[in-house]
């Protein structure tokens, strides 16, 4: 592992009014720079983050420092989702991988502590944590969803009828707990309730079509009742998901995105980021160069995307992957005081961005409404989306 130093190029000043200032804090090599990075999330009391490779393994990294801590290793195929669990085992991490695993891992010791299979020459693309009793464990497949029970590592229900191809998302919705909300390459969005007996029959509650390849979706709004829906031709919908009403449907988004700034095109979107705090959605692009902007997203009335908000550049020279913003709205770590968050991407990287004024070193800019905002008292939504 290496962390050195880096100076960020200067960027025109096309920001929105009286914007603070974001700059490069780090960069670390996760390996030599020979595998990507896929996923950045945090441990529930922001002590470590987990950072998963294509080099089927996941690192564990200091969220302040950069420090290294370790990594767990035994995935036999791609890693295509992480996530710490709940409170009482916050030491667990969760990962599922393209070798039909969900893997538990011990992550003081990083050694494997349990292990769920969902049959030969399966997939599993997703899991989430759920159900009214909070028992449930489902993952996302080939056209099938599954379901097990946790606490005795059993299965207890497998949908198969309700989508025809990859399963790319599974979330049981944050204050919904007994709603699960399935997205697939065939363009479908299922509602399902899972009380009692789990059949796709009895508990399909409603689909969403959206038309196209569904990448990621998400949840925001005061109650979780809003979902957005980033697709892989890079289509950004809104929904009302209990009204399966579209709120929102910018087929042409990565264009308004590049028609809002100065810089390259943007190819392609990695993330949405939702603040409490005057009810505002970003959708994150980026080019193949590396930068990465936050454009705010309007969705009363006629959906729009505006000027960024931010503009990360000079800490990537590939494709970004994720990002894991670091703010009071996220319960960040102690210490972090002038932290912006972690960047990961396909040159096998991970950036640190700081807010700091008093280097003398060029900054990229961003909005002081994207982070350190005081969070409004709410059930914290311990399941973020991937």
């Amino acid at each position: 592992m290496e962390a050195t130093a880096m100076e960020v190029e200067e960027q025109p000043q096309s920001n929105p009014k009286h914007p603070s200032r974001v700059g490069l804090k780090n960069s670390i090599q996760t390996n030599f720079g020979d595998d990507y990075v896929f996923q950045i999330v945090p441990k529930n009391d922001w002590t470590s983050m987990a950072v998963s490779l294509s080099t089927n393994v996941v690192k564990l990294y200091s969220p302040v420092t950069g420090q290294y801590y370790g990594e767990c290793k035994g995935h036999s195929d791609t890693i295509n989702h992480i996530s710490f669990y709940g409170p009482s085992t916050p030491h667990v991490l969760h990962s599922c991988s393209s070798d039909g695993t969900i893997r538990a891992w011990d992550t003081r010791t990083f050694q494997e502590v349990s292990s769920m299979s969902a049959g030969p020459s399966q997939e599993i693309f997703s899991f989430s944590f759920g159900g009214s009793t909070d028992n449930l464990l489902s993952a996302g497949c080939k056209s099938q969803i599954l379901f097990w029970d946790w606490r005795n590592k059993k299965q207890v229900a497998c949908l198969e009828d309700s989508h025809v191809e990859d399963v790319t998302q599974v979330h049981f919705i944050p204050s919904h707990l007994n709603k699960l909300i399935s997205a697939s390459v065939d363009g479908l969005v299922c509602i399902f309730d899972t009380d009692g007996d789990i059949n796709d029959d009895d508990n399909l509650e409603s689909v969403i079509n959206v038309g196209t390849s569904i990448g990621k979706v998400g949840f925001f709004g005061d109650t979780f009742q809003k979902l957005w829906c980033l697709s892989h031709i890079e289509t950004l919908s809104i929904w009302d998901w209990k009204d399966a009403r579209n709120e929102g449907d910018l087929q042409d988004a990565r264009s308004i995105a590049s028609n809002a700034w100065t810089l390259d095109s943007v190819d392609y979107f990695v993330d949405c980021h939702y603040s409490d705090e005057g009810e505002r959605l970003w959708v994150v692009g980026g080019t193949n160069a590396g930068t990465l902007g936050y454009f705010p997203v309007s969705y009363k009335g006629a959906a729009t995307i505006g000027s960024p908000e931010a503009v990360l550049v000079g800490g990537h020279t590939g494709v970004v992957r994720c990002m894991l913003p670091i703010s009071s709205t996220q319960g960040g770590p102690n210490h972090s005081q002038g932290m912006f968050g972690w960047t990961g991407g396909e040159d096998g990287r991970l950036c640190c961005w700081v807010l700091d004024d008093s280097s003398g070193t060029d900054r990229s800019w961003f909005s002081s409404a994207l982070v350190m905002r005081s969070p409004r008292t709410r059930k914290k939504n311990r399941h973020q989306p991937y």
